[in-house]
């Protein structure tokens, strides 16, 4: 058996173990406190880079979805706006109806008169003041509306929109009617049939560009869903594993602890040769 007081060589084996077990429990303390399995880029720099990558998309579809239930509150806004409007012209009508038969007389019909212009005024009224933040929908601005659904810049991400919805009551021909004679007021059915028709035509395309932006916002939640399940696998911790670190690498330091401990009492051993 050899002494050497020059060189401890079990003390340094011990202090190196000791090292990567301190290592090992700093990286398993960090990975549990925030969550993320790369808590360096030198983890894992394959994985860092792919799951950098895939932030940025989950971040991008996110705001897609934003943007998607910001187009659909649009078109909801608008098709109100005509539903509203829908039923002004059917109440419209049933003055009409009412001002046609000669159950009532010419002093009643210009009682109705004052309610069926009112109302005609509530519709241009409702037309006018429909918008979505400062753009009017129902006075036929054709403004073209792109909607940003997706994550690149090419245009198969954007779905665009031409607003060309026009329900003024000029537009609607209702405009300078009456119902205060019996012949106007059968002229007047006509004529709110036609402006009903007119306005179920914007319901039915508002409803159209609404069911497809509701598609796309469901396919852009199943992207999203699936891109951060991606990067959860690559970036997010498993707790029980680096749980399970944390107690190893815990219990080696102890080990290393007492047998560094050992290899310095060791070395004091030779000074009884001297004795």
């Amino acid at each position: 058996m050899s002494f050497r007081i020059g060189s401890n060589i079990p003390a340094i084996t011990a202090q190196r173990y000791l090292a990567k077990a301190d290592d090992r429990n700093a990286h398993a303390l960090a990975a549990l406190a925030s969550g993320k399995r790369i808590v360096r880029a030198g983890d894992d720099a394959a994985g860092f880079a792919i799951s950098e990558i895939l932030r940025g998309q989950g971040r991008s579809l996110k705001q897609a979805q934003n943007n998607a239930q910001g187009a659909i509150s649009l078109i909801q806004v608008a098709e109100g706006g005509l539903n509203e409007q829908n039923n002004i012209l059917i109440r419209l009508r049933e003055l009409g109806m009412q001002a046609a038969s000669d159950t009532v007389g010419d002093e009643e019909r210009e009682f109705l008169d004052v309610e069926f212009q009112q109302l005609v005024q509530e519709f241009d009224r409702i037309a006018n003041t429909t918008m979505f933040g400062k753009k009017k929908l129902l006075t036929g601005t054709n403004e073209k509306f792109d909607f940003h659904l997706g994550v690149t810049s090419e245009p198969v991400d954007v779905i665009t929109y031409e607003l060309d919805a026009d329900t003024t009551s000029s537009t609607m021909g209702i405009d300078g009617l009456s119902i205060e004679d019996q012949s106007s007021a059968r002229d007047v059915l006509g004529s709110v049939d036609e402006a009903i028709m007119a306005v179920s035509r914007n319901r039915a395309n508002f409803g159209a560009i609404q069911s497809r932006l509701q598609i796309a916002s469901s396919n852009v939640d199943l992207q999203y869903e699936n891109v951060e399940s991606a990067r959860s696998r690559i970036a997010d911790a498993d707790i029980a594993y680096e749980t399970s670190e944390m107690i190893q690498s815990q219990i080696t330091k102890d080990f290393g602890i007492a047998v560094l401990a050992q290899a310095n009492a060791d070395a004091g051993k030779a000074l009884k040769l001297l004795y």
